[in-house]
């Protein structure tokens, strides 16, 4: 396989187009076009882990965390960046961050930390906007369903836990076509009345590219037509966060005290107790102090999150338990699902997950 093959499992899992427009996520060193001889999955890429890429006879490291983040203006290895880079480079190593992508993912970073949790009944917290678009198109009528066929096998008229959904008109078209035209059906130069069907199908935003390619194999039309509008729909399979419910209330120091053990943390730091039972959980992987207000109107007894700051604690205002675990333990879990995902369609060479710890911080 070659490197962009198994960028293109990664983006199956976790589309690229869900990313945060901040974020840089992708394929940031090597070439597409390399073939794989091993891949070694970390939450960080560090020098340390380059060697690890080296020792394994791995030449792919997909990385969660981008190791470069800002544009990089030199090259001197001043930096742990830059020494990186550089190192990847002299090696013939290629990296791949995937981040908000798998952040943004159903099955990504915060369903691990629900699964971990034992939470059920998940929703997304924060649904990423603008994430489905609606295709219609003008069919003849006896060829409408062979191109519904071919959208719905695009992956097209999907809504929650329906498949092959799609709204249908029936009509009559006209065109005329000019003398460079050559028409399916009709003179050319003369007006032509068709019986058409308009069909309206729902899809989402990283799927575009094959509907279209599937509407345009599949209509019968020289030139066809169709118009496409994003939707302002919420989508709740898409976005930031997590919230899910334990199976019984819990007090809140036994929930900290599972949560501390579970999560493998030296430390929980959270707000205020309210001595009241938790039941309904808001959990958001790496720095989610963006997220408290949506935790707070989603209802949820607690957030579960990391990086919260000093005045960050003051908005839980009594009605929420805020809980920081850490940046690195609330992601840790990330590269075993990683492996997981690229085990379960690569046989040929090794998936390697990095024993490397790559947590910055320590606990006294």
């Amino acid at each position: 396989m070659k490197v962009k093959e198994v960028v293109q499992l990664l983006e199956e899992f976790a589309p690229q187009s869900y990313a945060e427009d901040f974020d840089n996520t992708g394929l940031l060193v090597g070439n597409a076009n390399t073939i794989v001889t091993g891949v070694l999955v970390t939450l960080v890429t560090l020098e340390s882990v380059i060697d690890e890429a080296l020792e394994n006879n791995c030449n792919l490291i997909v990385s969660f965390h981008p190791i470069v983040f800002s544009g990089l203006k030199k090259l001197t290895g001043k930096t742990y960046v830059e020494r990186v880079v550089q190192k990847a480079i002299k090696h013939d190593i290629a990296i791949f961050a995937i981040h908000t992508a798998l952040d943004n993912a159903w099955n990504g970073v915060n369903a691990v930390i629900c699964e971990k949790l034992k939470l059920k009944n998940r929703k997304i917290l924060i649904p990423q906007k603008e994430t489905i678009k609606k295709l219609n198109t003008f069919v003849p009528s006896a060829e409408a369903n062979n191109v519904r066929e071919a959208l719905f096998a695009a992956g097209a008229g999907e809504i929650g836990n329906y498949t092959n959904c799609s709204f249908n008109v029936i009509g009559k078209g006209s065109f005329n076509g000019n003398e460079a035209s050559n028409p399916t059906v009709g003179v050319q130069g003369e007006t032509h009345f068709e019986e058409e069907v308009q069909i309206g199908v729902t899809y989402q935003k990283h799927l575009e590219a094959s509907v279209l390619k599937a509407l345009f194999n599949a209509h019968p039309y020289e030139e066809i037509a169709y118009e496409i509008t994003t939707l302002e729909n919420t989508n709740q399979h898409i976005g930031m966060g997590m919230i899910g419910e334990l199976a019984a209330p819990v007090s809140e120091k036994e929930f900290l005290q599972n949560l501390k053990e579970t999560m493998k943390t030296g430390c929980v730091r959270h707000s205020e107790l309210l001595n009241t039972s938790v039941k309904k959980v808001a959990v958001l992987g790496g720095s989610g102090s963006f997220a408290i207000e949506a935790a707070k109107r989603a209802g949820a007894d607690v957030f579960v999150s990391a990086d919260f700051k000093y005045h960050d604690f003051f908005k839980a205002e009594k009605s929420i338990l805020l809980a920081d675990i850490g940046h690195y333990e609330s992601e840790q879990f990330t590269k075993d699902l990683l492996v997981a995902v690229l085990n379960k369609k690569i046989t040929n060479f090794a998936v390697v997950l990095s024993q490397i710890n790559t947590n910055p911080i320590s606990y006294f």
